[in-house]
C-alpha cells in the first residue's frame, strides 16, 4: 500500500483492483482492508470513473485491529479497451476518528485535507483480465481454428473452381458450334443442360463457403476514454 505517511493507518488487500472483462456483463473485486491500529479508523473511497464503478461502502468505520470488505463493481460494458489496458485509478483515504462506529456521524470534514491532521491516501491501479476466447486485437477477425472446417473449406474451393472450369470449356464449345452455322440443337440442349447443372453446384459451393466464412467471430468495437479526475 502506498500512504502519504510512514505510519500506515490501514493495509489493503489486494493492492490493485483486478477485473474479469467480458462485454456486458459485470464483474468484481473485493478489497481487504484491515485497520492496523488501536484506533479507531474512518476510510472514504474516490474513483476517476465513477459512472464505471458500484463501491459499497465507499465511506465506512474500521475499529481498531478490525477488517472490513468494500466490494467494487464493473458495471456492464459495450466495448473493449485499447489493448485491454485501463487508465482508471482509486484513491482510498483513511484518517482516525472518536470511538463511533456509525458513518452518518462523521463530521463533513472527516477526509479533507487540513493542517495537523492525519490522513493516509492509497492510489490503486486497474487491471482488466480477459477472457480466454475474447477477441480484442483490432480489427482482424478470427480464424476459424477448426481443422475439419478449414479441410472442408479447401475441399469446396477446389470443386467450385473445378466447376467453373468445365462451365468455361463448356460455354467456348458452344460458341464455337454457333459460329460453324452448325445445327446444333440437340448438342446445344445438352450444353445448355450441363451449364444449368454447373451453374447450380457452384451456387451451392459459394453458398456453404460463406456460410462457414461468416462462422468466424468479429473483433469488437473501439473503447471510450476514461474520466480524468478523481471524483467519489
Amino acid at each position: 500500500m502506498t500512504s502519504a505517511s510512514g505510519n500506515k493507518l490501514i493495509t489493503v488487500d489486494p493492492e490493485e483492483l483486478r477485473f474479469q472483462f467480458e462485454l456486458e456483463k459485470a464483474s468484481h473485486c473485493d478489497l481487504k482492508v484491515s485497520n492496523a491500529t488501536d484506533k479507531y479508523v474512518a476510510f472514504k473511497v474516490k474513483t476517476t470513473s465513477p459512472k464505471k464503478y458500484f463501491v459499497r461502502p465507499n465511506t465506512g468505520v474500521i475499529q481498531p485491529r478490525d477488517t472490513s470488505v468494500i466490494r467494487v463493481t464493473l458495471q456492464p460494458q459495450l466495448e473493449y479497451p485499447p489493448d485491454m489496458l485501463c487508465k482508471d485509478k482509486f484513491l482510498l483515504q483513511s484518517t482516525p476518528v472518536p470511538s463511533i462506529t456509525d458513518t452518518e456521524e462523521l463530521p463533513a470534514n472527516t477526509f479533507s485535507k487540513e493542517p495537523g491532521k492525519h490522513l493516509e491516501e492509497c492510489k490503486l491501479k486497474v487491471v482488466y483480465i480477459a477472457l480466454q476466447g475474447n477477441n480484442n486485437s483490432g480489427d482482424t477477425p478470427k480464424q476459424n481454428s477448426d481443422p475439419n472446417s478449414n479441410q472442408a473449406i479447401q475441399t469446396a474451393r477446389a470443386a467450385r473452381d473445378s466447376a467453373v472450369r468445365e462451365a468455361t470449356q463448356l460455354q467456348q464449345e458452344l460458341e464455337m458450334l454457333k459460329k460453324k452455322n452448325q445445327k446444333p440443337a440437340p448438342a446445344a440442349s445438352g450444353f445448355s443442360l450441363k451449364l444449368a447443372i454447373v451453374a447450380g453446384i457452384i451456387g451451392i459451393l459459394v453458398g456453404f463457403i460463406l456460410k462457414l466464412a461468416m462462422a468466424s467471430p468479429t473483433s469488437p468495437p473501439p473503447p471510450q476514454p476514461p474520466s480524468p479526475s478523481i471524483t467519489e
